[in-house]
């Protein structure tokens, strides 16, 4: 693949991660105005949130099977759009039950859009030789941080859901079909019966073709379950900040609406210039060095959020938390692409 498609793949990459980062904070900073409009209790309100995370799981998993009939870049070609129309649905309905119709549909979609931008990404990185997954991710938070302010000014103005979604799909979904022409299912350069080198923190031999372990064709459950434990625990902080970040600033820490969409503004401006140099601390120190940091940043964040007395002590948390967890997704991303390419 010539370097002028590589770069042009990996921008235009960016640009979905960008724009699944803007879509995805402008639902769940809207969280409380969301159940408002519908008229949804704070006892079914976890079953409607839960539901997006399920479903999305579904749609990673679903999107296995897409792959090997269609390219990652394909999949995601049609998913993004489904996403941002998804969005729109959500602030523009009249009852709950069609709700949960259209967050069933974003949760499948987001599902199949995660897992083919992230086979994207890792696919890129073997191509380039380097780590460069992180600034995907650092896409995808700049994005957020967009939503997310335009959320906010959306709560300040008492501007409708449908008149907040409706511009910004207008403009975030032409961008994403415009950037999908080129997308590059890119695949990892090297000589023949040569080993691709080890990236820093993974052993020479796991960055070979196949996994130790698996020469009969099976999945090393010794290398995978770490991926996976890793995976889980950061998904689940990930969410309890998407989903409840809003309602526990305004219901639990006394928060305004305007102030209920802070926690995740500023969780993204964190994870933005954590994953901004991450690159540079995996290549310096290892990709296992960074994991551990993050993991201790991101349990202190939690710790602090737990116990905050004020809405502003919790908004430090968040902050801190975002340092912590936005290194976690990416390598366990490349990881896994490194040992199960």
């Amino acid at each position: 693949m010539t370097q002028g498609r590589l770069s042009r793949g990996r921008m235009s990459l960016s640009v979905s991660f960008f724009v699944q980062g803007a879509v995805f904070a402008l639902l769940v900073t809207r969280i409380p105005a969301l159940q408002d409009r519908y008229g949804i209790s704070d006892a079914l309100l976890p079953a409607f949130l839960a539901g997006v995370p399920v479903l999305a799981g579904v749609g990673s998993v679903g999107t296995e099977r897409l792959v090997k009939r269609f390219r990652p870049s394909g999949v995601l070609r049609w998913a993004q759009p489904v996403v941002c129309l998804a969005l729109l649905a959500a602030g523009s309905l009249r009852g709950a039950a069609q709700l949960a119709v259209a967050l069933a549909v974003f949760g499948l979609a987001v599902g199949l859009l995660d897992a083919s931008m992230n086979m994207l990404g890792v696919s890129l990185q073997r191509a380039y030789g380097r780590s460069i997954m992180l600034g995907f991710h650092a896409a995808y938070s700049l994005g957020g941080i967009v939503g997310a302010s335009l959320a906010w000014a959306g709560a300040r103005g008492a501007l409708s859901l449908a008149l907040l979604y409706g511009p910004a799909v207008a403009v975030l979904l032409p961008l994403a079909l415009a950037a999908s022409r080129w997308y590059a299912d890119a695949a990892p350069q090297r000589a023949e019966g040569a080993a691709p080198a080890a990236s820093p923190g993974v052993p020479r031999g796991a960055a070979s073709g196949a996994a130790p372990g698996a020469a009969s064709g099976g999945v090393s459950m010794k290398l995978l379950l770490p991926l996976c434990l890793v995976m889980t625990f950061t998904y689940i902080g990930d969410s309890t900040v998407s989903n409840w970040s809003a309602k526990y600033l305004q219901d639990v820490l006394g928060g305004s609406e305007q102030l209920a969409t802070v926690p995740y503004n500023v969780y993204m401006v964190t994870t933005l210039l954590g994953r901004a140099v991450g690159d540079v601390g995996v290549r310096r120190f290892g990709a296992v060095a960074v994991v551990r940091a993050g993991a201790v940043g991101a349990a202190a964040g939690f710790a602090v959020v737990a116990v905050a007395p004020g809405a502003w002590t919790g908004i430090g948390g968040f902050t801190l938390l975002g340092f912590g967890l936005c290194v976690l997704v990416p390598q366990t991303f490349a990881a896994a692409g490194r040992l199960f390419p």
